[in-house]
C-alpha cells in the first residue's frame, strides 16, 4: 500500500510542477521515489550583512518520505541559506499541519507559501529572531 502512495505521490508531483517556472523538481529518489529536492524561484529572505533579511529569489528544499509516511509527516529540511521563523537548516517545521491524507504536492506548495512569508507561525518558531522581525 505505501510503494502505491509512493508511487501516485511521483506522479502528481511531476504533472503539477512540470509546467512552472516557480517551483521545479531538481531530483526525485528512490524507485518509487522517497526523497525529493524542490527548487523554489519565489521571493524569500535570508540574512545578509550584518544579519539583515535581504530578498533571494531561489531556494531549495529536500523532503525525505519517512518510514512511517504517510501518517507520519515527511522530514523536511532547507538547503539553502534562509530566514524564516519556522525553518531552520536541519527542519521545515510542516509536522503540526499534516494529515495522512494530504498530497506530497500540497505540501510542496505550502513549503512555498512559508518561504514567501504567505505562512508562519511566530508563536511556535524555529528561529526566534526571524519571529520577531516577522512580528
Amino acid at each position: 500500500m505505501r510503494n502505491r502512495r509512493l508511487a501516485a505521490d511521483a506522479q502528481q508531483v511531476h504533472a503539477a510542477f512540470a509546467s512552472t517556472p516557480l517551483i521545479q523538481v531538481l531530483g526525485a529518489y528512490g524507485d518509487p521515489p522517497e526523497t525529493y529536492r524542490i527548487q523554489f524561484n519565489i521571493r524569500g529572505l535570508v540574512r545578509g550583512p550584518g544579519g539583515q533579511p535581504v530578498v533571494s529569489e531561489q531556494h531549495v528544499a529536500e523532503i525525505q518520505l519517512t518510514r512511517d509516511y504517510p501518517r507520519q509527516s515527511p522530514s523536511c529540511k532547507i538547503l539553502t541559506p534562509i530566514f524564516h521563523p519556522n525553518i531552520e537548516p536541519a527542519m521545515i517545521c510542516v509536522g503540526d499541519h499534516w494529515t495522512a491524507g494530504e498530497r506530497l504536492v500540497d505540501l510542496i506548495v505550502r513549503i512555498g507559501e512559508m518561504i514567501a512569508f504567505q505562512a508562519y507561525n511566530i508563536k511556535s518558531p524555529l528561529d526566534g529572531e526571524a519571529a520577531m522581525w516577522a512580528d
